[in-house]
């Protein structure tokens, strides 16, 4: 699987976490990728949801969310996004823009939570850059 989500916003979602630590490109790869996995996993999951309601469309409440934010208010882009979410769903599925606001949103605040254990691991490393291991050292402890 093609990482669909560009290392540029996932790199500063990181950054807003590290407070004086530099990230490593590898870092914000590693996280990209978990977060797109992340995301596809989602999106099966909203398509099932979407599908028990006689629906093609996933909206943002199969996603479980009630009060989508503003898009303005969000990091990850939001074609990628989309195109995340098609990547384990079939192709008659359809996306509302609600529903990619709100999958944007659910991933960013996923990736806030592993930025900022993340950087606690390199801390505790006593390193000054958040590299890949200590994203998937993360995954390896919670997952």
């Amino acid at each position: 699987m093609s990482v669909e989500l560009p290392f540029a916003p996932v790199d500063a979602i990181i950054r807003r976490n590290t407070g004086s630590l530099r990230v490593s490109a590898d870092a914000a790869e590693a996280l990209a990728s978990r977060v797109q996995r992340h995301g596809a996993t989602l999106a099966v999951g909203a398509a099932e949801t979407a599908t028990a309601d006689g629906r093609k469309t996933l909206m943002a409440t199969d996603f479980g969310v009630e009060t989508v934010v503003g898009r303005e208010s969000l990091e990850l882009p939001i074609a990628p996004v989309d195109r995340i979410a098609r990547l384990e769903i079939d192709d008659s599925y359809r996306v509302s823009m609600d529903a990619r606001i709100a999958l944007a949103d659910i991933l960013e605040d996923y990736a806030d939570n592993v930025a900022a254990a993340a950087v606690t691991l390199a801390h505790h490393a006593d390193r000054r850059t958040v590299q890949a291991d200590d994203i998937e050292t993360y995954f390896s402890l919670f997952e």
